[in-house]
């Protein structure tokens, strides 16, 4: 008998076949992304002429290339069950909230609501259409000097096939390019000190993937499904598995406005000045600890500091 999708550890294309509200065959592939997350299952959108052309390969100038292909959209789909329809909306009231302050700064999703048919009953299940984002991982633990942002362009670019004049000028492209990400940095990362001063919330930033660099420099948010209340009580908020989500959010928001920005860190900060208390940092990496052990390898979803 088909077992409850929320608690597969991983889907293919034949489950998604199988779920109500999928048409089948359909028009489209799906395939299991490898940024599947600890809340979500994450299915890339394929055009199934792409998928033909990545297995039998096509000539060019008499030599057979298999270019991957590449998601038309992301599928999100929501492992929480939810109680009441209303914890379902505030879930996609939370998505909205993100989308009005941080705009393009996160990967743009169509968030929706649908009963899902299991066992002959019905329960509403939280799922996205979400664009796909091309770039590299953004670690704000890393290190994001001049060296280390030209590296991640030249990956990019590389997996692109692209030969650009910045081959030439080396030198010159890797100020250009770090001062390009800079100047998107400081508008993305404002607007979520916008957020966190006046909605009292914070995406995740912290999760392995969470954050991508594009080709163009942009800094995009594309797991948007855990978003934690910014609280400056004593008491350190886990999320639902048990991450000091909040707390290491805002120390990655940190490292971001020091490493891209060149900000000092402000300790009369009324946020920073809270979560960022030695003591209380102290106390967060005993919480991750944890975590980690209790979830086993799926807890390198999150670094481990």
């Amino acid at each position: 008998m088909f077992s409850d999708i929320r608690d597969k550890p991983r889907l293919n294309h034949a489950d998604i076949l199988q779920l109500n509200f999928i048409r089948s065959p359909g028009h489209f592939y799906f395939r299991r992304h490898h940024r599947a997350g600890l809340r979500s299952h994450i299915m890339a959108v394929l055009d199934p002429e792409g998928v033909k052309r990545e297995k039998e390969g096509i000539e060019r100038e008499g030599v057979t290339w298999f270019p991957k292909a590449k998601p038309l959209k992301m599928l999100r789909i929501f492992r929480t069950r939810f109680d009441r329809l209303e914890d379902a909306k505030y879930e996609l009231d939370c998505v909205k909230m993100v989308e009005k302050y941080l705009g393009p700064t996160m990967a743009r999703s169509s968030e929706f609501l649908v009963d899902y048919e299991m066992h002959g009953k019905y329960e509403t299940l939280l799922c996205g259409l979400q664009e796909y984002v091309e770039g590299e991982i953004l670690d704000p633990w890393g290190s994001l000097d001049k060296h280390s942002l030209w590296a991640l362009f030249c990956r990019m670019a590389d997996r692109d096939s692209v030969q650009t004049d910045d081959r030439i000028r080396e030198k010159e492209a890797q100020i250009d390019w770090a001062e390009n990400v800079r100047k998107r940095a400081l508008r993305a990362l404002a607007q979520i000190r916008k957020m966190v001063a006046e909605a009292r919330f914070i995406p995740d930033l912290a999760g392995v993937g969470n954050l991508l660099l594009t080709r163009s420099g942009e800094m995009k948010l594309v797991d948007i499904n855990n978003i934690s209340r910014v609280s400056c009580e004593a008491t350190i908020l886990c999320d639902d598995k048990g991450y000091p989500v909040c707390d290491k959010s805002v120390e990655a928001l940190s490292l971001l406005e020091q490493k891209l920005l060149g900000c000092s860190l402000n300790k009369m900060d009324p946020v920073y000045g809270v979560f960022l208390d030695p003591g209380r940092m102290k106390e967060v990496r005993a919480l991750e600890k944890i975590f980690h052990r209790s979830m086993g390898p799926a807890g390198s979803s999150y670094p481990v500091s």
